[in-house]
């Protein structure tokens, strides 16, 4: 039998995708808010897609606010665009 792939649904543009294909976004009590490459850290996390329009979207949208529970600072959408274009 096939292994189930554990699915996940992006904040910015709400498709489904693996988990492996997304990046995670993860509100902990003492960094605030981080971007969890490995998915295995400790906290509540929201899911984006690896490209740049779906973290503009949730920007729009507050996808990001609304999966975390918490409003989120400018400052903050910045920051996780610096990670973005590390990673890319």
């Amino acid at each position: 039998m096939a292994k189930k792939i554990p699915l996940r649904q992006c904040v910015g543009c709400s498709k489904m995708k693996g988990k492996k294909e997304m990046m995670r976004v993860l509100k902990t009590a003492e960094d605030g808010i981080i971007l969890d490459m490995t998915g295995k850290k400790n906290g509540r996390g929201a899911y984006l897609c690896m490209e740049r329009e779906c973290l503009k979207k949730a920007r729009k949208n507050k996808g990001l606010e609304r999966s975390l529970k918490m409003s989120i600072p400018d400052e903050i959408y910045d920051n996780l665009e610096k990670e973005f274009e590390k990673g890319e």
